[in-house]
């Protein structure tokens, strides 16, 4: 069993909570997580741009946002989140802060069959009724895994998700996958705490080392940068999507998603994914 996780500081809890336009604590209930996630998906998004900045400079150390209060003071100082493993730690981190019973969980984007575990997720437990709140997925409501079948109903950020064989499948709408994507919840309590190891082990490959990825809520939709496109899904959704060069995608990160002017000074040029490395023979 992994050891409880430290609170984080008053002070930056506070400051959390005030950019995330709370003015009060919110109470560990249903209401105060339904205010809670919903903050969050409005004004946290998903993306890679500090991982960026790291793997490319590769400095000694941890990878950006592992440790929950870096995650939030890059948040506060650039506006970034951040990838899964991190993300999602510091939002299970915050919760417990403020009293939920949340755990982490370990789960599958299901890009192909047979792909192993490559996803973490946070859920949070209320009167015995696991609630997802995924800080990747951003979903703009937690979705009660109760059941057999659970909906987040939203044209442009809505979920659905079925029970199979006992384990929970999440259909979701990611930039890049027009027919969607599933999100297999593989372990809902993933009581080995290694987000840590796991984040760690992308520092050699992964989609998200190569080029710019934020995906977030505006304008009662979505917005996102993605494989060199800016992909929009209007709030009746609806979508367009275009190709952009290296300058519009830097005055997009500042002008449309609000990532400081230094951060993304200090982005590389974007590159082509490579594949992934063959595993060595045995």
């Amino acid at each position: 069993m992994p050891n409880p996780p430290v609170p984080l500081a008053s002070d930056l809890v506070d400051d959390v909570l005030a950019r995330l336009g709370l003015s009060r604590r919110p109470a560990p209930d249903a209401d105060g997580l339904r205010t809670l996630y919903g903050a969050w998906c409005a004004r946290v998004p998903f993306d890679n741009l500090r991982k960026l900045v790291h793997v490319h400079r590769e400095p000694p150390g941890p990878m950006p946002g592992l440790d929950a209060t870096d995650f939030f003071r890059g948040w506060l100082a650039h506006g970034t989140g951040g990838t899964c493993w991190a993300a999602n730690g510091a939002l299970e981190r915050l919760l417990t802060t403020l009293g939920f019973e949340a755990r982490r969980g370990l789960g599958t984007m299901v890009v192909f069959e047979g792909i192993p575990p490559n996803h973490g997720f946070v859920t949070v437990a209320i009167d015995r009724v696991h609630h997802l709140v995924d800080a990747s997925i951003l979903h703009g409501a937690p979705l009660r895994l109760e059941g057999d079948r659970a909906e987040v109903a939203h044209p442009a950020w809505g979920v659905r998700a079925e029970r199979r064989d006992g384990v929970w499948h999440v259909q979701w709408r990611p930039p890049g996958y027009p027919n969607g994507l599933v999100c297999r919840l593989d372990q809902i309590d993933h009581r080995t705490d290694d987000f840590g190891a796991r984040y760690e082990a992308t520092r050699a490959w992964s989609p998200f080392n190569y080029a710019s990825y934020v995906f977030a809520h505006r304008n009662g939709g979505t917005e996102a940068l993605a494989n060199g496109k800016r992909v929009t899904v209007r709030a009746d959704g609806t979508s367009a999507e275009r190709e952009i060069d290296d300058a519009e995608r830097r005055k997009t990160l500042v002008e449309i998603f609000g990532i400081s002017e230094a951060l993304v000074s200090a982005l590389p040029p974007d590159m082509p994914t490579p594949p992934p490395p063959k595993p060595n023979a045995t």
